[in-house]
């Protein structure tokens, strides 16, 4: 487990890249991944976009202390393709991310070493391609405060950089907060002296 605050990721999908091997074309991709569920999404598109491939395969992980991942061979021998792929995002130290490489056979079969080769390969050159960034990792925060307390509550927004995700004016204000995770706590004391405010955990 890790005690850090930031994680590297990529800040917007790769353009497509593209690895031949004895006629056979892997054609990798690589996306930012916030939930588990875009991925059925990703990979329902690029069936439709190559909807003549022979494989679609991938890897994706997410989290930074709760760590969760996936390889799919989609096919191809165990562990050929999307083993490779993965430890191409670990070797790169990312998460919140997803990979896939589609595959165009071109007849001659390449055997599970050349697979390896060259999911490997197209992993990597797509990788290489994106732009890796840190993030932070946030607590959320919700505020309910009446409007007399609004000075108060963005003076402190303010002080720490915090993340104004969204705010809803009604009868009273609701905001939600992002705070870097080791800021939390003590932005979470500040923000509770102020008088007849509701701070909760979201």
């Amino acid at each position: 487990m890790t005690t850090s605050d930031t994680y590297k990721t990529i800040n917007k999908p790769s353009e497509e890249t593209v690895f031949k091997d004895k006629g056979s074309k892997f054609i990798a991709y690589a996306y930012p991944l916030q939930h588990k569920s875009q991925v059925k999404i990703i990979i329902a598109n690029l069936k439709k976009e190559h909807h003549k491939a022979r494989h679609w395969c991938y890897a994706w992980q997410i989290g930074v202390e709760d760590i969760k991942f996936r390889v799919n061979d989609d096919g191809e021998p165990n562990n050929s393709a999307g083993q490779p792929i993965y430890g191409q995002i670990l070797s790169k130290d990312l998460t919140n991310v997803l990979v896939v490489v589609v595959r165009y056979f071109g007849g001659t079969k390449l055997g599970v070493g050349g697979l390896v080769n060259a999911y490997k390969t197209a992993t990597q050159m797509t990788l290489e391609a994106s732009t890796v960034v840190t993030k932070t990792v946030n607590i959320y925060l919700e505020l309910i405060f009446g409007y007399q307390y609004m000075n108060s509550v963005m003076r402190i927004i303010k002080e720490h950089n915090i993340i104004l995700v969204k705010q809803k004016m009604d009868l009273n204000c609701e905001f939600e907060v992002a705070i870097r995770k080791k800021e939390a706590e003590k932005v979470k004391k500040e923000l509770e002296k102020i008088r007849h405010i509701k701070v909760s955990v979201i």
